[in-house]
């Protein structure tokens, strides 16, 4: 054994050589999850990009989902279009009176830099998650795939009554939330040591 080697306390009285025992470490929001922390961080990384990227595209209009000239910054609505066009479903009237209102706008934009911004950094994942969840299911709302038929009348061409992409994306969300991956290739270890949030884990 290393003479050099340092015994510390750990929550609960144990002691351990140079790291934290099990108890402690799900104390602090780091005890990994072994090879299923890596996997969900394979996960949370291409995640934070989709809707990161969404941000600077529908900011500038930079002609890939946002024309150019489009975007927040030319005066255009990231809402208007998509919850304008909505066609079926049970909230079609209450989309419509959302579409292009400043505040489902602001609320929009808000959500698609915070949440990428936070799988990416791999902080907060789990309030990341919970946010990224309720804007994928407004959108699958929004899309209505259950629909065979718009409310014209017209063909909806879903091709999928409910494994819709949105719905996916939501459920892909929830690995990250549940296994700490924000501790794999992420700050959330150093985001766990945070005083304030031993006390709110549903924040880290």
């Amino acid at each position: 054994m290393d003479p050099r080697a340092r015994r510390r306390p750990a929550r609960g009285g144990r002691l351990v050589l140079g790291r934290l025992t099990k108890p402690a470490q799900r104390a602090h929001g780091t005890e990994p999850f072994g090879p299923v922390g890596p996997s969900a961080s394979h996960l949370r990384l291409p995640l934070g990009f989709v809707f990161l990227w969404a941000f600077p595209d529908k900011t500038f209009g930079l002609g890939y989902a946002t024309a150019s000239g489009k975007g927040r910054l030319d005066g255009g609505s990231p809402t208007k279009g998509f919850l304008g066009s909505v066609a079926a479903g049970p909230m079609e009237s209450v989309f419509h009176s959302w579409a292009g209102q400043a505040w489902a706008d602001r609320l929009f934009m808000l959500g698609l830099l915070g949440v990428g911004a936070a799988l990416l950094a791999g902080i907060g994942v789990r309030l990341a998650a919970a946010a990224g969840t309720v804007m994928m299911a407004l959108m699958w709302l929004a899309e209505w795939p259950p629909a065979r038929h718009l409310s014209d009348g017209s063909p909806s061409m879903s091709s999928n009554p409910f494994a819709h992409y949105h719905l996916v994306y939501a459920l892909a969300l929830v690995a990250p939330a549940a296994t700490g991956a924000g501790t794999t290739w992420g700050l959330g270890r150093l985001w766990a040591r945070v005083p304030w949030l031993s006390r709110n884990r549903r924040l880290r």
